[in-house]
């Protein structure tokens, strides 16, 4: 029987990614993602709000455009596989870490600028203007 292993979601970036380097010379990028879930509690009807932290893990390319690109409190959409890794603490006891290998990653909810104030053009460009007749050659080949 077949089986799939994907994930799919959209969220916000807890913090800035955390970017290190394998001995190989591969790029791991990791950081997490708060995806929001809202509901209204049928006994209080009062609204009601939870966020769900999940850990995303991004290698190579991926990573390194993670890495360059995503800021904190940016809104991600990012596709993978879930893993679960199994490791001991310093006491020698078992501890699991379940998280997201992405395979792709989408930045949306707008375009982030990343210059500061005395980085920014004094005077904003100003906008062009339509053609209008008056802006014509009065030299017509007809």
């Amino acid at each position: 029987m077949a089986s799939l292993n994907q994930c799919t979601f959209i969220g916000n970036l807890g913090r800035d990614p955390e970017v290190r380097y394998t001995p190989s010379g591969d790029t791991v990028a990791n950081f997490s993602v708060g995806v929001n879930e809202s509901w209204k509690d049928k006994s209080t009807g009062e609204k009601k709000e939870s966020t769900e932290w999940v850990r995303v893990v991004a290698y190579r390319r991926l990573g390194e455009i993670c890495g360059e690109y995503l800021t904190s409190g940016q809104q991600v959409f990012v596709q993978g596989k879930l893993h679960t890794r199994k490791w001991q603490d310093k006491d020698g006891n078992d501890r699991y870490s379940t998280e997201i290998i992405a395979d792709r990653m989408l930045m949306i909810g707008g375009r982030r600028e990343r210059e500061t104030d005395s980085e920014r053009p004094a005077q904003p460009a100003k906008p062009k203007s339509r053609p209008s007749f008056d802006d014509m050659d009065d030299d017509i080949p007809f």
